[in-house]
């Protein structure tokens, strides 16, 4: 018999494709975590965003933590974020030499940003190709408009909340050498599931969470891949095989995208609250 899911941890990225932190708990509005993608670099030459999902240019991010400074249950704009550099050097939102110490690090001109302008996106390579000529080639990239399914204006990818369950992430461990740390998959919530196997998850969408006593998501899309979980993470080096494991064995045909390589699931806020690592999760019937 499977046992009752928990959120086993919770986690937010200040900082588009930066490191983020695991935090006990995080208060969850309908754009998602406060203190989430709330911040990222603009570039000032192209007006894009930086992202890690074209490496050539900005797996650099990945090297950097960020760490949100808001005090509890004050508004996201109230925050200031931190961000520790490999050096053990540190730099804040809003002080003068920021985007300076930051421009120097990433070898290109940039702006700390809070706050997605309408319109704003990003280059995604194709994962593919990353994986098949490495993060230095310059390969074919798509520009993806952030946000599309998230209200307010921070810089998700797409959708409020990304979510994934130790049984995926138990799977992939299984199937790609060697294993990956759960962070390089970048969920808001890894949710723990006994009992369950593979990519269970995939069965949710089209379903609602409830997590603990206030917050209610709805499972809409498996969450497709880019090359960010084959990159190098702070101290630990990039592993390709992630994304090739992913491919032979989670390839999902997506309504308005195609066949995608998937893992965990993105999520719309239904009934906004906190959400705490234990707090249990009931899975409800499909809409």
């Amino acid at each position: 018999m499977n046992g009752v899911p928990t959120v086993d941890a919770v986690f937010r990225y200040p900082v588009k494709s930066m490191l983020g932190t695991r935090v006990e708990q995080a208060e969850v509005h309908a754009s998602g975590l406060v203190g989430d993608r709330g911040w990222a670099l603009v570039d000032r030459q192209t007006g894009k965003v930086a992202s890690a999902k074209q490496p050539r240019l900005w797996r650099s991010l990945l090297q950097l933590r960020a760490e949100y400074d808001g005090g509890a249950g004050q508004p996201e704009p109230a925050g200031t974020v931190t961000i520790t550099l490999p050096d053990r050097t540190s730099v804040r939102s809003g002080e003068p030499d920021t985007d300076e110490a930051l421009s120097r690090f990433v070898g290109r001109p940039v702006t700390l940003r809070h706050g997605r302008a309408a319109g704003s996106g990003i280059d995604r390579a194709v994962p593919e190709e990353v994986v098949a000529h490495g993060v230095h080639a310059s390969v074919a990239a798509e520009w993806l408009e952030l946000a599309q399914q998230a209200p307010g204006d921070s810089f998700v990818d797409y959708a409020p909340v990304h979510l994934i369950t130790t049984a995926t992430l138990t799977t992939v461990s299984s199937v790609a050498s060697p294993a990956p740390r759960p962070r390089v998959f970048r969920p808001n919530l890894i949710l723990a599931t006994p009992g369950l196997t593979g990519y269970a998850e995939n069965d949710w969408v089209g379903r609602q969470l409830a997590i603990g006593d206030q917050v209610r998501l709805e499972i809409f899309l498996p969450t497709p891949r880019c090359a960010i979980p084959t990159l190098a993470h702070g101290g630990e080096p990039g592993n390709p095989q992630v994304l090739r494991a992913l491919a032979r064995t989670n390839r999902i045909p997506l309504d308005d995208f195609g066949p995608q390589t998937c893992a965990g699931v993105y999520a719309r806020v239904i009934s906004p609250g906190v959400i705490q690592a234990g707090d249990e999760v009931r899975i409800g019937s499909k809409c």
